[in-house]
């Protein structure tokens, strides 16, 4: 794979996080700095209410249902399918409904996988995979943080970063998993590697593209659950981007 075919599938998977669904969406909520919490020295400025809030166990679950049987892997997983089935990839799978099946099914397998590998490493090293987007200002130091976010999770009950095992293995898991259960017998690690490697970059896509798709609390996205799909906690009444007090997202 070509850099330059590197590049246009990380953008390509970025744009379609803008429709109204993505596989594999991650929660879009306003993030906290990595040390918990901070403070503004302006006397014209409220303090705001950066403290990190440890996702409880029932917050978990939820995400867990809906990023790996919800409505953005399904779609995720049709779109994945299209250009499979476009490219007649495998080949032994043929065309017409009943390849698209096959690739369909093969698709939202390896998310459901994928996502499962994901939580349950994460519950076993005590991560938090949630992503959180950036307070950082500027286009590349938000894109950073989105590619940054990654390979790396929050850690403890100060919400400190740290590298992400769960979120490395993840996607390596769900394309390991098809090669042997379900692909043609002539797919081997090296394949499953390769696709791999596709699904990380879909990720970091996806993360590109809820850090810089957020609208407001009020907005269409908001309402789609594309700011929040994780039900992450929220940040404070007083952080930039919060909900007012009593008001309805």
């Amino acid at each position: 794979m070509t850099m330059r075919r590197t590049m246009l599938l990380l953008f390509a998977i970025a744009d379609f996080v803008a429709l109204p669904l993505l596989a594999g969406a991650q929660s879009m909520v306003d993030s906290r700095d990595s040390s918990g919490t901070a403070a503004v020295s302006a006397s014209a400025t409220p303090q705001l209410d950066l403290t990190y809030v440890l996702p409880t166990q029932k917050t978990k679950v939820r995400n867990y249902v809906f990023d790996a049987f919800g409505p953005y892997p399904m779609v995720g997983a049709a779109f994945a399918a299209g250009i499979n089935q476009a490219k007649n990839t495998p080949p032994e799978w043929k065309q017409g409904a009943e390849g698209f099946a096959k690739r369909f099914g093969s698709d939202f397998g390896i998310v459901a996988v994928s996502t499962t590998t994901r939580y349950a490493l994460a519950e076993a090293f005590k991560e938090d995979t949630l992503y959180y987007r950036c307070e950082c200002t500027g286009v590349f130091p938000r894109l950073r943080h989105a590619l940054f976010s990654t390979f790396t999770a929050r850690r403890g009950e100060d919400g400190h970063r740290g590298f992400s095992f769960s979120d490395l293995v993840a996607p390596y898991a769900g394309t390991m998993t098809a090669v042997y259960a379900w692909y043609p017998s002539r797919y081997s690690a090296k394949d499953a590697f390769r696709m791999g490697n596709y699904s990380l970059l879909w990720y970091a896509g996806a993360n590109v593209g809820l850090e810089f798709l957020y609208s407001g609390p009020h907005s269409l996205l908001s309402r789609m659950h594309l700011n929040n799909g994780h039900g992450a906690p929220d940040p404070g009444p007083n952080h930039p981007g919060s909900a007012n007090p009593g008001s309805t997202p």
